[in-house]
């Protein structure tokens, strides 16, 4: 959520923003209705100076018959005027909410296919497996009863895959802790201020990725970024304290309503898959640096896989309501010949904590708004598929990667 006073300093800059990133919302309208709240705010203030002027009056003796008259009518008028008041702050707050974050000047403008390269490690393959054939054919993976039970793109992950991806969280795991971060379970729901504090605002009701509970003020996490994001809410924190880094590990729910034209075979999109998820509260003038800590951390993971990839700076068409910038990690995938998504971390700088009240007293007494950054360290599901494509040996096997077998009792191959 974006300050009203930066908005009103910022307008040109704002609605730049706003239109780069391809939401359509009538920024000056906003400032418009915040005017009308300074009026009616100006009013209810001005009542309530009345009424409290009228009581102090009416202390100390019978009160005169006009002061007790001018009494009620105070209070009949201010309890209208409150409730307009009411009514226009919440209406100004919709508003703002839809407005996302302004995009740093390095960010590429234009839609996704103007996102841009900024580096790229290791040797792509020319060969791999199908990931759903092949681990369909091993056992390890259903689809078929995952339907029968839950619905569409739910799974069973049997056997050797599931050892798999708990080795796979583990070394993830390992990889955080020595960068410093605390490893936290969380919750698999959160409230809706705490949803809406993240930014997840779809550009269309069409895209809206979250399962609600029917008759609950929660919905299920689209990823561990929501509970995290809502740890400190309503808190301030010391300057002294500042960066924290926390690592969540959770299942993950997305009803993947945006998704449509993307690559969605087998594992590579689903309803259901656990993550760990990286995530940082700092001070403003740390964010830049530790952005690029984080998707370090990324890159030592992959690397350590010995996964191909490359590393894009998204497009402002293609970012989030909250990013002001956002690294994107592709990997190289064998079978499809082209680069698909892994990975990414976004800097969010005070987007999330202004909407989620998280703040920072500074050394010196005042209090500011703290920035907030997340990446995904492991996504799961996705870091299966990445694995079968591209260890998967002739003869059926598969060979283990040499960072993983620590996990999987020193095997070889699975």
């Amino acid at each position: 959520m974006l300050d009203v006073k930066f908005i009103r300093e910022n307008l040109e800059l704002v609605e730049k923003s706003t239109k780069e990133k391809g939401y359509k919302i009538n920024v000056p309208e906003a400032l418009e209705l915040d005017d009308k709240r300074k009026e009616v705010l100006a009013e209810v203030e001005a009542l309530r100076a009345r009424r409290n002027e009228v009581a102090g009056k009416m202390k100390g003796g019978k009160p005169a018959p006009e002061l007790i008259e001018e009494g009620k009518k105070i209070k009949l008028e201010l309890a209208e005027k409150e409730k307009a008041l009411s009514s226009i702050e919440s209406e100004v707050n919709a508003v703002l909410k839809q407005i996302p974050n302004v995009i740093f000047d390095d960010v590429p403008l234009g839609g996704e296919e103007c996102s841009v390269e900024v580096k790229k490690w290791g040797k792509n393959h020319k060969t791999g497996v199908d990931h759903l054939d092949y681990a369909t054919s091993r056992g390890w993976l259903d689809f078929e009863r995952g339907a029968k039970v839950a619905g569409n793109k739910f799974y069973y992950l049997k056997g050797d895959l599931a050892l798999l991806e708990n080795a796979l969280l583990q070394y993830g795991l390992s990889k955080v802790l020595e960068h410093g971060f605390t490893y936290m379970t969380v919750p698999d729901m959160v409230s809706s201020r705490v949803l809406e504090g993240c930014g997840f605002n779809p550009r269309s009701s069409e895209q809206s990725d979250e399962y609600f509970i029917e008759g609950e003020d929660l919905a299920m996490i689209a990823t561990a970024e929501m509970p995290l994001t809502g740890y400190h809410m309503d808190e301030i924190l010391n300057e002294e304290q500042l960066p924290l880094f926390y690592a969540g590990y959770s299942p993950c729910f997305r009803k993947e309503a945006g998704a449509y034209g993307k690559y969605t075979r087998g594992l590579f999109r689903v309803h259901q898959f656990n993550k760990l998820e990286m995530y940082a509260f700092c001070l403003p003038e740390q964010s830049k640096e530790i952005h690029e800590k984080i998707l370090k951390i990324e890159e030592e993971i992959w690397q350590g896989l010995e996964i191909p990839y490359h590393v894009i700076n998204i497009a402002a068409g293609d970012l989030g309501a909250p990013a002001a910038k956002k690294y994107d990690m592709e990997y190289w995938s064998p079978v499809n010949q082209k680069y698909q998504e892994i990975t990414s971390c976004s800097n969010c700088t005070d987007f999330q904590a202004r909407a989620c009240n998280v703040r920072v007293r500074r050394k010196d007494g005042t209090v500011e708004f703290v920035h907030t950054l997340n990446g995904t360290a492991i996504p799961l599901a996705r870091a299966l598929v990445v694995i079968l494509e591209n260890y998967a040996k002739e003869g059926g096997k598969l060979e283990v990667p040499k960072v993983l077998k620590p996990y999987l009792g020193g095997k070889t191959e699975l």
